[in-house]
């Protein structure tokens, strides 16, 4: 057995990108919902009905966001 180490057949890149759009989508929607000015379709089927805030669902954008982003960075990162 050789102690060589196997090269990887494919780039990460395409998944680098990918996880850096997502994330910049999902901390944008965040934020708008932090804001309160989400689109009407976010809201859909949502129990707070009018000027309600949707706190929750704007923090866990922000931390999907935010661990989308640092997931991209820590992946190109290693790969250079």
């Amino acid at each position: 057995m050789s102690s060589e180490t196997v090269p990887s057949t494919g780039s990460k890149r395409p998944l680098v990108i990918t996880l850096a759009v997502v994330g910049a989508i999902v901390l944008i929607l965040g934020i708008l919902w932090f804001l309160g000015a989400a689109p009407g379709f976010l809201n859909a089927g949502s129990h707070v009905k009018g000027s309600g805030h949707h706190l929750y669902r704007g923090a866990v954008a922000a931390v999907v966001g935010i661990a989308a982003l640092v997931g991209a960075f820590l992946m190109n990162r290693k790969s250079s």
